[in-house]
């Protein structure tokens, strides 16, 4: 077994030591480099030798006929193959329907047993009661890393099976772009030579600069503190790519896949979601570099992808079952070669440079946050991109406001 790359190392450190610093109670192609030979492996058994029976029900949220929509029915298929007697019902949802579908079905009696998704409605789902414990099971996760496990648990429990890691990072065409830009005056550099960027105009793929200009968002009291440092300056640093001709703000992520798809965007901040597909398309001319650092690097949010039990699940050790199986080291490995997730395995090896390059943007990344506070974030913030983007409005003043608003929502 090769040992583990130099980035997928250093993420199970400092992604560790960010959990810490955090407190978690206070979104088909072919590897550039050698395929794993998994990918083509006979069927495997379920992890801890469970083995899946009964019915299990799946939601998943992969974009029809994506990378990871052909992942996952691979690996679905070699499930059915190896326990032909358990029945395995897959559903796709759209992502952005998903978690309120679920709160809400769940809430309601009914519901799947399981699903797969981020854990951005990890805190809320465990504080509304949707998801079973899992934490009988923990001490079969022998092969995933710790910060893949503290991803799925709240309190000291845990509440889901962990798949892979997840952070936005700097897509870019290499064909058009000889080296990636490293910093942010590197990137505004480019752009005012002519090179063209579209960026997702919302407070998500945006948030990792608030890291690079030395700020966080919150205290260890979930306190807003964006605007004493960093953040200004990241709405400042937007408003001056806005600025910038050739580069395109888009609200909505459709028509920024595109742009850069087709060849009319030289850049994008993206995530791993979406490596097949744009694979599909640019081939060997497509490159991945970390989000461009300022002061510090960036820190992207930093999620771990996991599957889900729902509390109404009547068969929950065959879910768990289901969920060991297709987190396999040789599942994961489909994963990685099919979808370029970054496995949370430590079994796991990354070949692929496009891969590394999100393992070195999980890195440096902030774990998401776990506590209510979080919540409060998105529409104030998302409002004041807004105003700066498209009203013109001060960024310090922005921001100022923008926090002010997340701490009376959230009483601070």
């Amino acid at each position: 077994m090769k040992r583990l790359s130099f980035a997928l190392f250093a993420l199970l450190t400092l992604f560790a030591t960010l959990l810490a610093a955090c407190g978690q109670p206070a979104p088909a192609a072919q590897p550039t480099t050698a395929p794993a030979q998994a990918t083509t492996a006979p069927a495997q058994p379920a992890a801890g030798g469970m083995a899946i029976t009964g019915t299990v029900t799946l939601w998943h949220a992969y974009g029809t006929g994506s990378a990871e929509e052909k992942a996952i029915n691979m690996l679905i298929d070699r499930a059915r193959a190896a326990y032909p007697q358990a029945t395995i019902n897959v559903l796709q949802i759209p992502f952005d329907q998903i978690f309120n579908k679920f709160n809400n079905e769940v809430s309601s009696g009914g519901g799947p047993d399981m699903f797969i998704a981020p854990n951005d409605s990890l805190g809320s789902q465990i504080r509304a009661g949707v998801l079973a414990d899992l934490s009988e099971y923990q001490s079969m996760l022998t092969d995933v890393a710790p910060t893949g496990v503290a991803g799925m648990s709240l309190n000291g429990k845990l509440y889901g099976i962990p798949e892979s890691f997840k952070a936005v990072a700097l897509y870019y065409n290499k064909s058009k772009i000889t080296n990636p830009p490293a910093t942010t005056d590197e990137l505004l550099a480019l752009v005012k030579e002519g090179k063209t960027l579209v960026l997702n105009q919302n407070a998500y793929h945006n948030f990792g600069w608030l890291q690079a200009f030395g700020g966080q968002l919150m205290d260890s009291n979930g306190k807003c503190i964006a605007d004493q440092a960093g953040g200004p300056e990241w709405f400042a640093y937007l408003k001056a790519l806005k600025e910038v001709p050739t580069v395109t703000f888009s609200t909505d992520g459709g028509q920024a896949d595109s742009l850069f798809k087709d060849g009319k965007a030289d850049m994008i901040i993206n995530g791993p979601w979406v490596l097949g597909d744009y694979r599909a398309v640019l081939g060997d001319n497509l490159g991945v570099a970390p989000m461009p650092g300022a002061v510090k690097p960036a820190g992207p949010l930093t999620g771990v992808d996991g599957f889900y039990v729902s509390i109404n699940s009547q068969n929950v050790a065959g879910a768990v079952a289901l969920a060991m199986f297709l987190t396999s080291p040789e599942s994961m490995k489909v994963y990685v070669d099919e979808a370029g997730h970054v496995p949370v395995s430590t079994k796991v090896q990354i070949s692929d440079p496009l891969v590394e390059a999100f393992a070195q943007a999980s890195a440096t990344g902030v774990p998401r946050p776990q506590i209510p506070e979080l919540d409060n974030y998105w529409g104030p913030f998302g409002d004041a991109m807004t105003k700066v983007l498209d009203g013109g409005a001060d960024p310090k003043a922005a921001v100022t406001e923008a926090c002010a608003l997340m701490n009376t929502a959230n009483g601070k």
